[in-house]
């Protein structure tokens, strides 16, 4: 598939990107060239390959999810306007 300067300027103003006149040939023809090689990357055949996350087959490491409060509810309650009892304390506004 091969792009033309008036859709190199469409694709120019969807992305946002200001782009001269004299630049747009360039760009055209470097659309072009991304649009043949996603072309010639349809043809490999990728029946029964796993999909991979990284090139080298290891086990991410993971930590235990366990729930915790992070013990710093001093630091935290320190930034408040007023706290009591270890919570935020706020206006009432129902009544």
């Amino acid at each position: 598939m091969s792009i033309d300067i008036t859709t190199a300027r469409k694709v120019a103003h969807l992305a946002r990107i200001a782009v001269r006149d004299e630049d747009l040939p360039d760009l055209a023809r470097e659309l072009s060239a991304v649009l043949a090689f996603m072309e010639q990357l349809n043809e490999v055949d990728v029946e029964g390959v796993v999909p991979m996350t990284s090139v080298t087959p290891m086990r991410l490491k993971r930590r235990p999810d366990v729930v915790t409060d992070g013990n710093i509810q001093d630091l935290i309650l320190a930034n408040a306007p007023d706290a009591r009892e270890g919570f935020f304390v706020v206006p009432k506004v129902v009544e």
